[in-house]
């Protein structure tokens, strides 16, 4: 079978998903209550709170439950003990039935539960529609308690769709990235390298083992928010009860009830297809949960479909994908607003409309709307605020439809290009269109000397980024892969020495910068490798004329950082007794040490161990005397603390590290 991309045209001809519509049933008993159509069935257990059954066509999707397995469920990290699954203390149903704006017809289910300790509340809400093979979900967590009006961190918050079943065969994170689920054989003979990471090379005729790699990981198949659509579980019908393949896919179709904004990255699938509304797995923070808290996240559709056997795994992504739309079902959604609590209406919405002037040679322009007054990756204050996102042609025209009445900050970034566009205060109200127009301009802080990498938020252009393995027929990006194979003391015997002009940055600089390189959590290097200062230390070497700061006072060196892990890890919790929680990096400028920065224990990120290379994003300008700079070959270090590390619970490195986004030296 090969894999690859369709145009949406032809799905119309291959699903077997479209468009038949037949009355939607809604109805309970004693111990169930179910919705279903004449091709999707659905049903919800009373006695767990749990979707225990998914039918599509008669194909059982779930299998049967075991455990946590065979489950459609939310659950979350917020409780005061860690993690509670709600349907199991004092849960409450509801059963919907009822037609929409457009005259069809729908059923639903609410399942509403409170943890009795602490007051929170937990509901689901799953809604079938006439000629639909899918499930809109709504989630809410609220918390009401004036006795104790700090409870802690919303650290998790998710919804599963939990198969126990052999019929699926593959994963599928995007259009790009995209496996066979590991047999068996792989699992049964996996050893344990990292934290929810294994090695399965013992069991090399195995076909994740044969066409992905030798380790699997659930960070693997994480993404990014920025253009992400839909992902899911395939299965290519060898394995299903009339040979037809089957997809069961979660829709991105709103993004405005996430957090983090489009750098944003989580775990997508891995077995279990997620819809992860909140985590701070790669570094970015999480709301704090308070007396009056009271978010309900979606809509997010879980779709499933059907074709006939031997269909590219692409082409069911690619449907579901089609539905990636704010727009699609608006009418729908406001006529089931009446029981969803907190979803916004379109009477309550408007829209923006952006022209802004580019810098030159900006690529792949974006822009935002969050939370008023600060870095959209930190929009977790204000738990009342939306975020929104729309890609910028290359004239400067974006368009961002269907915005919640509220004022927020814009901003404007690019790849090519330092710094980004910030703009508070742009109120959007109801019914209206918001035209803003913008001019930005790319920082400077003088004459540019040098620049190291593509600003792009990015770690993905150095080695072992986003460059492919070869030895593998599906091609993964090096980085999804267990961090560990690539072995820095080897690829660096002497260390990272970069001469500007020459040196290639996908070869002779790494894609992550490590303080020490190998031990806890490194299979394949159980003892550490603290070198000589060359693991933590890498030089950057260059020549200047003396024409080029001549009469110059000033020179600003800035480091954009793709993410990086202070011994806070991502836990985004300040612990005095880790020296390295507040992390101070260093530059030297031709043997003189200038004032460290100190990178908050609130901006650390779990970031390449987790198989990520865009994370919680920082930078700063280093501003020292131009002085400092001479004729002829000159260098700086940049440094971390020699093996810097901090104690894990998990079986996560102890190394800090930083990832780079770009470098760039000017003088004034």
């Amino acid at each position: 079978m090969q894999f690859g991309s369709i145009s949406r045209s032809c799905l119309i001809f291959l699903s077997l998903s479209r468009s038949v519509y037949a009355k939607v049933i809604a109805t309970q008993n004693d111990t169930h209550l179910v919705i279903r159509n004449d091709r999707l069935h659905t049903r919800v257990n009373k006695a767990s709170g749990t979707m225990d059954s998914v039918e599509l066509d008669g194909q059982d999707l779930l299998g049967t439950p075991s455990g946590p397995a065979g489950q459609f469920y939310l659950d979350c990290y917020c409780i005061p003990s860690g993690f509670w699954t709600p349907g199991k203390t004092q849960p409450t149903y509801e059963l919907y039935s009822g037609t929409d704006a457009s005259g069809t017809g729908y059923g639903g289910i609410k399942m509403s539960d409170t943890y009795t300790p602490t007051g929170q509340i937990l509901e689901q809400y799953w809604f079938i529609r006439d000629g639909e093979t899918g499930l809109h979900v709504f989630s809410r967590i609220a918390y009401y308690n004036e006795t104790t009006p700090f409870l802690r961190n919303l650290q998790e918050f998710r919804t599963l769709f939990r198969p126990n079943s052999d019929i699926w065969t593959h994963l599928a994170t995007n259009g790009i990235q995209y496996a066979p689920l590991p047999g068996a054989e792989a699992k049964k003979n996996q050893v344990v390298v990292q934290d929810a990471t294994w090695y399965m090379g013992n069991t090399p005729d195995d076909p994740y083992v044969q066409q992905e790699a030798d380790y699997f990981t659930k960070y693997t198949f994480q993404d990014t928010w920025r253009n992400h659509d839909a992902h899911g579980m395939y299965a290519d019908g060898s394995r299903t009860r009339d040979g037809s393949a089957f997809g069961a896919w979660l829709v991105m179709n709103t993004i405005e009830t996430y957090f983090g904004g489009p750098l944003h990255s989580d775990l997508v699938v891995d077995g279990i297809v997620y819809d992860y509304m909140v985590s701070n797995h790669h570094g970015d923070q999480t709301p704090n949960i308070t007396n009056g808290f009271d978010r309900t996240f979606g809509p997010q559709y879980y779709y499933f479909n059907r074709f006939p056997a031997g269909t590219d795994l692409q082409v069911a992504r690619e449907d579901a994908a089609q539905f990636a739309d704010p727009e699609w079902n608006v009418e729908f959604y406001d006529s089931i607003a009446q029981h969803v609590p907190n979803y916004v209406p379109s009477s309550a919405r408007g829209s923006l409309k952006l022209h802004v002037d580019l810098p030159k040679n900006a690529r792949n322009p974006i822009a935002v709307l969050s939370q008023d007054g600060v870095d959209f990756q930190d929009n977790v204050f204000d738990t009342k605020a939306y975020q929104y996102w729309a890609e910028v042609d290359r004239r400067g025209y974006a368009s961002i439809p269907r915005v919640k009445a509220d004022t927020y900050r814009l901003t404007i970034y690019a790849d090519g290009i330092f710094g980004q566009y910030i703009q508070d205060g742009i109120t959007v109200r109801p019914g209206k269109s918001m035209a803003v127009r913008a001019r930005w301009e790319e920082e400077s802080q003088g004459d540019e000397i040098f620049r190291i990498g593509t600003p792009d938020k990015s770690s993905g252009e150095y080695r072992h980024g986003y460059e492919v393995d070869l030895t593998r027929p599906l091609h993964p990006e090096q980085y999804r892969i267990y961090w560990g194979v690539y072995d820095f003391p080897t690829d660096f015997p002497d260390g990272v020495i970069f001469k500007v002009g020459q040196s290639d940055v996908g070869k002779d600089l790494n894609y992550v910068h490590w303080s020490v390189f190998g031990g806890y959590a490194n299979h394949l290097r159980p003892e550490p490798y603290y070198g000589n200062g060359n693991v933590n230390n890498w030089t950057i070497v260059f020549d200047l004329k003396g024409a080029q700061f001549y009469r110059r006072t000033s020179a600003t060196f800035t480091v954009q950082l793709a993410g990086a892990k202070t011994a806070a890890g991502n836990t985004d919790v300040f612990n005095a007794s880790e020296p390295y929680a507040n992390l101070p990096y260093t530059v030297n400028v031709n043997g003189k040490d200038l004032e460290s920065w100190i990178i908050p224990w609130h901006h650390s990120s779990s970031c390449a161990v987790r198989s990520a290379v865009i994370c919680y994003n920082v930078a700063h300008k280093f501003v020292f005397d131009a002085s400092l700079l001479r004729i002829g070959e000159n260098s700086i270090v940049l440094s971390l603390p020699f093996n810097a590390t901090n104690y894990e619970s998990a079986v996560l490195p102890s190394a800090v590290y930083v990832q780079y986004d770009a470098l760039r030296l000017e003088v004034s």
